[in-house]
């Protein structure tokens, strides 16, 4: 015998099933009459209707609880669809039986993604979450007789109705920052470069992929200074709440410095390597203006390094006194110097109040000559950490011989090392060097031999830099020489001065007396006429 729980539990399940038996024949009915008989667009909004009434009929029976998340709203994407497409696509079991597959022409994987009307269950702190993709049509107009429709795709998630406050606390915000980190590790890096049109006088950003292989691992420098860039890296990505707390901007800025060809350029590459960060590289001499300039850092976007190579060869950016004690008094040059990029509004973009318009962003200077920097330029808070990158050490050479010849271990490594040692010579000329062979006896030998020669050329450079400097000081003295005879022959001239002054004014006062006398006599002549 059946209990009377049991007997009231089959009585209602015969009623839903009933009911939803004469829900789902009437809307069949209704399906088949609309799309004989009724226009598309008529026809979509019927069947739309039947299905919520279907589906609200269903959930008065059901403990179950459906979020739909469309692709867009408005004129903006929808942050969770898209986090949501991003993760789930790592989520695929064996058990899905349709995917959607996809590759462009410039990426070398295949984008593999969920399929329309396919359900995908994912399992989260023990809790079953199943997702399904949904296209829905719209009609959006007419066009050559006929009307026009658009895809309207959206997520649902589906759960139990006591888990909703999980799903918004947990589930959604894990899958955001999921998403963050596969977009992060797939990203491409971009190198930006400024574009002017001259049909609309702007500037833009213009990008290409940068396929520069330079990373921490092949980049030769020193190994305890790479070490502590890599550290200061980790330390700035990790300190977001930090720089809140302390009300700073998420920034962090980088000098490097030293002679041409030790590898600044590479270092750069490495780092926008290994923190998949775009390159926006400025080039202050095609700006026109302060306001030009704002335009385009503005435009930079978040996770991003702004490079300005050659600073002190860019503009005029250097000490302020000196500049602001020039007066140019004619109109064309005050013209010219408005259009031009100043120290103090540049210094204003980059840590000013315009520097807090982004976040988790790197600045990064670089200058042969640091001493010719203005001193306002590379203070700590804008230029944070000071690099300087130096002639070739014996662990750089080691470095390029691993990545260019592939030896870690030769007989003439020592021969180098002291050479290195003796002769200042940059990890460019090394590597070109390298390059010339693949054979690790003849690439090494030729480049003993090149030591020989840099060591003459260098040797040369310092005979004729030191002929010029004594011949800079021969002049200096021949000008002190000048300067003291100017003053000997100005104080000379300032005493004759001096003295001849009170013998004419003697004469003056005498030749006074006598036109007064003469005078007198005229008058008085005149008087007895």
């Amino acid at each position: 015998m059946l209990s009377p729980s049991t007997k009231s539990r089959f009585s209602m399940a015969k009623t839903v099933i009933s009911t939803v038996g004469s829900v789902a024949a009437a809307a069949a009915v209704v399906h088949t009459f609309s799309r004989q008989y009724l226009p598309t667009e008529f026809r979509l909004e019927v069947e739309n209707y039947i299905h919520l009434s279907l589906r609200n009929v269903l959930n008065n029976f059901s403990n179950q609880l459906t979020m739909v998340f469309y692709e867009s709203e408005g004129f903006r994407d929808n942050e969770i669809y898209t986090a949501a497409q991003h993760y789930l696509a790592t989520q695929i079991s064996s058990d899905i039986r349709r995917l959607k597959v996809s590759k462009n022409p410039n990426e070398q994987k295949f984008n593999v993604g969920m399929e329309t009307n396919e359900e995908y269950t994912d399992l989260y702190n023990g809790v079953t979450f199943t997702w399904s993709l949904l296209s829905k049509q719209k009609p959006t107009g007419y066009e050559n007789g006929r009307s026009t429709r658009s895809d309207i795709r959206s997520l649902e998630l589906t759960f139990h109705r006591k888990h909703k406050d999980l799903v918004l606390d947990s589930y959604l915000p894990f899958i955001i920052n999921c998403s963050k980190t596969i977009i992060q590790n797939e990203k491409t890096v971009k190198l930006f470069t400024t574009d002017r049109r001259w049909s609309y006088s702007t500037i833009l950003w213009k990008s290409v992929k940068l396929d520069h292989p330079a990373t921490f691992e092949t980049v030769a420098m020193d190994p305890s200074v790479k070490e502590m860039v890599v550290k200061d890296l980790d330390r700035f990505l990790d300190r977001r709440e930090h720089y809140r707390k302390v009300g700073k901007a998420w920034k962090r800025g980088y000098l490097l410095y030293g002679p041409p060809g030790t590898g600044k350029s590479s270092l750069i590459a490495a780092i926008a390597n290994y923190l998949k960060f775009d390159i926006y590289d400025l080039e202050l001499t095609n700006i026109c203006s302060n306001s030009e300039l704002r335009r385009l850092l503005v435009a930079t976007a978040n996770r991003s390094i702004l490079v300005v190579e050659d600073i002190d060869c860019s503009v005029e950016l250097h000490d302020r006194v000196q500049v602001e004690t020039e007066k140019e008094t004619e109109k064309d040059k005050t013209a010219k110097k408005e259009h031009k990029v100043t120290l103090s509004g540049f210094l204003n973009f980059i840590d000013g109040l315009w520097s807090s318009c982004g976040d988790e962003r790197i600045i990064i200077f670089t200058t042969n000559r640091k001493e010719k920097l203005d001193p306002a330029l590379v203070r700590p808070g804008r230029m944070d950490v000071h690099i300087h990158m130096s002639y070739c050490t014996p662990s750089a050479f080691r470095m390029l011989a691993s990545n260019y010849l592939g030896v870690t271990e030769h007989d003439l490594f020592e021969d180098i090392d002291e050479l290195i040692s003796r002769v200042d010579v940059t990890p460019a000329e090394v590597a070109e060097q390298l390059l010339k062979d693949n054979d690790p006896d003849i690439a090494l030998g030729g480049l003993i031999e090149f030591f020989d020669v840099k060591r003459k050329e260098n040797e040369e450079a310092k005979a004729k830099l030191k002929e010029e400097e004594e011949k800079l000081a021969a002049k200096e003295r021949e000008n002190k020489k000048l300067q003291k005879k100017l003053k000997k022959l100005s104080a000379k001239t300032s005493e004759k001065k001096q003295q001849e002054e009170p013998a004419t004014e003697i004469e003056k006062k005498q030749e006074e007396k006598t036109a007064t006398e003469i005078e007198k006599k005229q008058q008085e002549d005149g008087v007895d006429d």
